[in-house]
């Protein structure tokens, strides 16, 4: 039978007891991420929406709203007035697409479709369209730092694109202390950060995009039912969707698909 000599059966042991030590430095160096810190809100008033807009994205620019509308055959392009709700320029898809997300960019109006992997390209100020893009993913949100289209795709992905050929620059995956986030829709960049609708619930998050780490988030159930009696059926799609920042006053619009209102209000 084979025998260990006492020199190396003491060097068996320590080198047992430094794995030991290791393991439990590790352990005491782990911490856990945490939770999304809870983000309130202040109401400041309502605006017209219409209800016949089935939101996919929604963007301030220049003193109006733009919006994007899905649904095949009623999917629109649409100028609004923030005060009024009423629109100022309107161009319907054609009824092949479902329009999604959009942003504008350098007087460039990007807008997305869902599953037709085309991204509409349009003049600002005329609404002509200048060329389309090719999207190799669904399209979900859409929003802009200034240099990048960032985008989603219903998972727990940012997609970085280039604004002239919608090529892949990177992907960011979104996460909280949970794990990953998925089903993130409409976007929109403020300050370094970007705020989320995500889908199918009450939730707006904001995401730290340079790390994924999603650091607030703003629950606005019941936020409808406070402003109007009748309110659209959650079950047929009419989710809370669309965030727009007005960067002179510092205030969000929030609304939701076919909602009759939009909502300002400061985080």
């Amino acid at each position: 039978m084979f025998k260990l000599s006492p020199v190396l059966f003491l060097l068996l042991i320590i080198s047992s007891c430094n794995d030991k030590v290791d393991s439990q430095s590790d352990d005491n160096n782990y911490t856990p991420t945490p939770p999304p810190a809870s983000i309130s809100y202040n109401l400041l008033g309502t605006h017209p929406h219409d209800t016949s807009s089935f939101t996919e994205g929604l963007q301030w620019y220049e003193g109006s709203i733009y919006e994007s509308t899905g649904n095949k055959g009623f999917s629109k392009l649409l100028k609004i007035n923030p005060g009024s709700g009423k629109t100022e320029k309107e161009l319907k898809l054609a009824d092949e697409y479902f329009g999604e997300g959009l942003t504008v960019l350098r007087d460039t109006i990007y807008q997305m479709t869902w599953q037709e992997k085309v991204v509409l390209v349009y003049d600002a100020k005329t609404f002509k369209q200048i060329k389309t893009l090719t999207n190799d993913n669904e399209g979900w949100g859409m929003t802009t730092d200034s240099t990048y289209l960032i985008v989603t795709d219903g998972s727990s992905n940012l997609y970085y694109r280039d604004p002239s050929t919608f090529r892949l620059i990177k992907t960011v995956g979104v996460t909280d202390n949970n794990g990953p986030v998925s089903n993130i829709n409409e976007l929109e960049y403020v300050d370094g950060f970007i705020y989320a609708n995500l889908w199918n619930t009450n939730y707006i998050v904001k995401i730290d995009p340079n790390t994924g780490n999603v650091v607030g988030r703003v629950d606005l159930s019941g936020i409808l039912e406070q402003a109007v009696k009748e309110t659209p059926d959650p079950n047929r799609g009419n989710v809370l969707n669309g965030i727009a920042y007005n960067p002179e006053t510092k205030t969000f619009l929030v609304t939701g698909k076919n909602w009759p209102v939009m909502f300002e209000m400061k985080f």
